[in-house]
């Protein structure tokens, strides 16, 4: 590990917390250079919702560039992006009756947050946004001055400015009167951003009351209402949406991690025909948009959501995760999440992080999440074998006991 710690950028932050060599992986289990092997219950940060190396994706890909597949494209046209673009309209935007445009830019979810905001502004000639508290919606400036955390917002080095920030899952009681009062100082927002599962926030998880609120809120107002679902959506909650069944009409959705199936980057947006509109051809950019890889391995994805049984296994999965959590939740804990992200909110930030060491030296990938990491966040591939999410919630019972009563 010297040759990181000398020369890799002192930023590095999941090195920290799992201090050692990755060299294989396979669905959801990592080995280390020393042969040691990990369950995976981070899946890269929400990325690997189908695992590690998965053989479909893998087959598809080594066909791929046996067969000279384009990798990298711009936003041209290729045979990989039209089968992927069929394969997703037909399985998510046909079913649900949607129209909306797709959108690709920079490859991050930060790059789709980005170009959400910057939509709205243009389509309503407004400025402001408004965010929500414990809110994460990346690390570039625009979105990070929509991201709440103050650690991350420090880091800026700017002014955030432009975004209105609402206490997240609570009543709006009286901030209608207040917007429409033009001596408030409250401007007409451009938009609602709201992220119907806050994950980085500490799984906190918006009801569908609250969230149509939110949405007639916005609609009253002029302004588009924005659904972020970059981690929680793509089946990770027993849903290919978080928000499914909800009839909540986003204006836009914007997704990344899980959307590019095999890990490798790709974001989208899915704007409403008449506010995507409002894009001048080149308008806004971003050389990595046109992913072979991506196209290729998100087309297999969809494959998984043909018909209910694999959500159906993840609801299980989800269900087998919360009653586990539940029973290992000690006095004033609190168990949150939907389907297959879970979170154990230990009230106690340095508790949380003694736990998630623990279960790395036990071999268990788990991170903290919320206020002052407090939370333990479950996000493994929803692809995982009944007997490693089993051991692997073993190892956090395990963990959480042996940080209560220290031997």
């Amino acid at each position: 590990m010297e040759l990181f710690e000398r020369w890799e950028s002192n930023v590095r932050g999941y090195a920290r917390t799992y201090p050692t060599v990755f060299k294989s992986a396979s669905n959801a289990r990592l080995t280390d250079e020393g042969g040691k092997s990990y369950i995976e219950f981070f899946a890269g940060a929400g990325v690997l919702n189908f695992g590690h190396n998965n053989p479909k994706m893998k087959e598809a890909i080594v066909d791929f560039f046996q067969s000279d597949g384009i990798p990298h494209s711009l936003d041209m046209m290729t045979t990989t992006k039209r089968e992927f673009l069929k394969a997703f309209i037909e399985t998510v935007m046909k079913p649900r009756g949607w129209d909306h445009k797709i959108q690709f830019m920079g490859p991050t979810g930060t790059n789709a947050v980005e170009a959400a905001m910057k939509l709205a502004r243009k389509a309503t000639g407004r400025n402001r946004i408004i965010a929500f508290t414990n809110g994460f919606h990346g690390m570039t400036l625009g979105s990070l001055a929509a991201t709440a955390n103050a650690y991350f917002r420090n880091a800026a080095g700017v002014p955030l400015h432009y975004v209105d920030r609402l206490p997240f899952g609570h009543p709006l009681e009286g901030m209608e009167e207040t917007y429409k009062d033009a001596s408030s100082g409250y401007e007409a927002p451009a938009a609602i951003l709201v992220e119907p599962i806050q994950a980085e926030g500490g799984v906190n998880v918006a009801d569908e009351k609250w969230l149509k609120e939110i949405r007639q809120f916005a609609r009253d107002r002029g302004a588009l209402f924005i659904l972020d679902d970059i981690q929680a959506g793509c089946g990770r909650t027993g849903s290919y949406f978080s928000f499914d069944g909800m009839d909540l009409d986003p204006d836009i959705v914007t997704l990344a991690k899980g959307i590019g199936g095999f890990g490798t980057p790709m974001a989208m947006n899915l704007n409403k025909p008449e506010y995507d509109k409002h894009w001048s051809p080149g308008e806004h950019t971003g050389t990595f948009r046109g992913q072979g890889i991506s196209f290729v391995a998100g087309k297999v994805a969809m494959e998984y959501f043909k018909d209910d049984s694999f959500l159906k296994d993840v609801r299980r999965k989800g269900e087998i995760m919360e009653d586990r959590l539940k029973k290992m939740a000690g006095p004033g804990m609190e168990v949150r999440g939907k389907g297959m992200m879970q979170g154990i909110d230990t009230q106690d930030g340095a508790f949380a992080k003694k736990v998630v060491a623990e279960c790395f030296q036990t071999g268990l990938l788990v991170g903290g999440c919320g206020s002052e990491g407090r939370v333990i966040k479950l996000i493994p591939p929803l692809t995982i074998e009944d007997s490693d999410l089993n051991e692997g919630l073993d190892l956090l019972e395990k963990a959480m006991q042996s940080v209560l009563v220290p031997a």
